[in-house]
């Protein structure tokens, strides 16, 4: 391998990480401002509130999204095999 084939894994690597970490995170942030706005409106100041909701939206998204992780994960690590068994 070279170097630009190295850098191009790398950047594929990084790439699928933020393809992965996506979904989850967003929900999370939406369910955080959710709860944010929620409790600025009713001015409740419980800074435990946001946990319980935004674990269970975490959890939930984790199942809906695992298929399409593992997909991504699967096809990468095809292509790694690929690009070893080309050497």
């Amino acid at each position: 391998m070279n170097g630009a084939e190295v850098l191009d894994v790398g950047r594929d690597a990084i790439w699928l990480t933020i393809q992965l970490s996506a979904p989850v995170l967003i929900v999370g942030l939406v369910v955080g401002v959710a709860i944010g706005l929620m409790q600025a409106l009713t001015q409740i100041q419980e800074a435990t509130l946001v946990y319980a909701p935004k674990i269970v939206a975490i959890f939930i998204s984790l199942l809906l999204f695992l298929p399409l992780m593992g997909a991504l994960m699967s096809n990468f690590m095809n292509q790694i095999a690929a690009r070893i068994a080309a050497m």
